[in-house]
């Protein structure tokens, strides 16, 4: 079977392809973390832009901040890729939607030339510099949302200008470069699940410009913009069996495919430093103010799809939609989703919350999708204090139960051992993993759940000063004691009994 390329968009093709004149695209987005998030929903809207306005000074170069695989992948392709949108149809037959997308241009691996990543920044043509690096990348404490100026990479971008390792390094380098050039301000856009994550970049660059030099960080803060977004699409890992599937479906070899299901929500506050592509003809939602719609997500969208990855991947589920198929775990996150989550948010005009309840229900089971729930509990030390914490610190301010929010909490606490309740190990990912290991290993000779909830919640870069609250303390320990004495299914129904 031929590659997919350029050459191949002139053949018939089971696929929707570029209709523009690709050869004339310019780069006007960077995107650092180009991974397949970013390119099954940026990319994806972006292209639908482009074809509905034909202005083509939008293109995207995306920048590999750790590897090669995506250059390695996409380089022989032209940078062409298929986007596969999956659900199942009334008999629960799987179906895909195939477009092959044609606007990232080209694929920079940061560590082997920053040089050209910080100039392609400080470069004119460019007008927006996006990222999606996933909650770690952001070298900050989860906790409080402040740089981590300890941080190996921060403490390495910060003595070497011209060899940055971090995105918050190479945007303020490229930022400086710029600056320095006169080539005008920029539009710096997180799209990772941080709660008001165009805030926290900016207090992040703001801090790391600080350290560099006044100047620079007053001219950031003046002349550049960082607005908040929400994206809201699943993006499950695609496998050997997936680029097989695609590529016979295609009729030309795709080494590098995305998966998504077709749903789609982004918000985006409409602040840009030197303007911005027609994102709305692709779906996108522009708002003076995104916190609500953080709010929804976070909470709603993430905070249960980790509950729901903590017990199931524990209860030995593989992915999302065995999970969401036993009715104790279904019963549970609509509980969850209905007396805990929903009356912490903030009222969003128009919206039917019954109903975005009942959809996302749908969206969890989704057969086509086949959403690994250990790949949903990576990195839980930076998603658990944004997705569950912070309803949870609300609650008890009002006085209100959180008896099932804190389930969730103790789920990950359960999780963090390392072996699901058939007795298979698998590996802690999470940046901090070492700290997690060695505060679970200090509560293994102990026998009072209290005290072993106390001493796990004391890591105050997750849990800050949260984890001193004899309330919160008291109900996840119940709930982390019937986990360890009880299991799963046994502590669900007992939740509910």
């Amino acid at each position: 079977m031929q590659r997919l390329s350029v050459a191949a968009l002139g053949s018939a093709m089971a696929a929707q392809v570029p209709a523009y004149d690709r050869s004339a695209l310019r780069t006007g987005i960077v995107h650092l973390g180009i991974g397949a998030f970013a390119r099954a929903h940026l990319a994806a809207v972006n292209e639908a832009a482009l074809h509905a306005t034909g202005d083509l000074s939008w293109g995207i170069v995306g920048v590999s901040l750790r590897q090669a695989d995506t250059r390695d992948a996409l380089a022989p392709q032209d940078g062409l890729y298929t986007l596969a949108l999956r659900d199942a149809d009334e008999k629960g037959a799987a179906r895909s939607q195939l477009s092959v997308i044609g606007n990232l241009l080209d694929v920079l691996v940061a560590p082997e030339d920053p040089a050209a990543v910080l100039a392609l920044i400080a470069a004119p043509d460019t007008r927006i510099v996006s990222l999606t690096v996933t909650e770690k990348g952001y070298c900050h404490d989860p906790g409080t949302g402040a740089l981590r100026a300890d941080h190996p990479d921060i403490v390495h971008d910060l003595a070497h200008a011209d060899a940055p390792r971090s995105a918050i390094g190479f945007i303020v380098r490229g930022l400086q470069a710029r600056h320095a050039a006169n080539a005008g301000p920029l539009t710096l856009m997180s799209l990772d699940n941080l709660p008001a994550n165009g805030r926290v970049l900016k207090g992040l660059v703001l801090d790391f410009a600080g350290r560099v030099d006044p100047a620079l960080q007053q001219w950031i803060a003046s002349e550049c913009r960082f607005p908040c977004s929400m994206v809201d699409r699943i993006v499950p890992r695609t496998t050997d069996e997936d680029r097989q599937q695609i590529s016979e479906a295609l009729g030309w070899q795709d080494a590098w495919p995305v998966l998504g299901e077709p749903f789609l929500e982004w918000v985006i506050e409409d602040e840009f430093a030197a303007g911005r592509p027609a994102w709305e003809r692709g779906g996108a939602r522009f708002v003076p103010d995104a916190t609500p719609f953080e709010k929804l997500k976070l909470r709603m969208v993430n905070g249960t799809h980790s509950a729901l990855a903590y017990l199931g991947a524990m209860a030995g589920l593989a992915t999302v939609d065995r999970a969401i198929a036993k009715p104790a775990l279904r019963t549970y996150i609509e509980a969850l989703m209905r007396e805990e989550i929903a009356p912490t948010l903030p009222a969003l005009p128009g919206l039917d919350l019954a109903a975005y309840q009942a959809r996302l229900i749908t969206r969890y089971a989704n057969p086509a999708l086949k959403h690994q729930t250990r790949q949903i509990a990576m990195d839980g030390s930076q998603k658990v204090p944004q997705r569950l914490l912070e309803g949870i610190r609300e609650r008890l301010a009002a006085g209100q139960s959180i008896d099932l929010l804190a389930l969730a909490v103790a789920a990950w606490l359960h999780y963090l051992r390392g072996v699901d309740e058939a007795g298979a190990a698998y590996e802690i990912q999470d940046p901090l993993a070492a700290e997690l290991k060695g505060l679970v290993a200090d509560t293994a000779a102990m026998q009072d759940d209290a005290a072993r909830v106390r001493h796990l919640t004391a890591f105050a870069p997750v849990f800050g000063s949260l984890g001193q609250d004899g309330r919160f303390i008291d109900a996840v320990a119940v709930h982390l004691s019937s986990l360890r004495e009880l299991g799963v299914w046994k502590t669900l129904e007992a939740i509910r009994g």
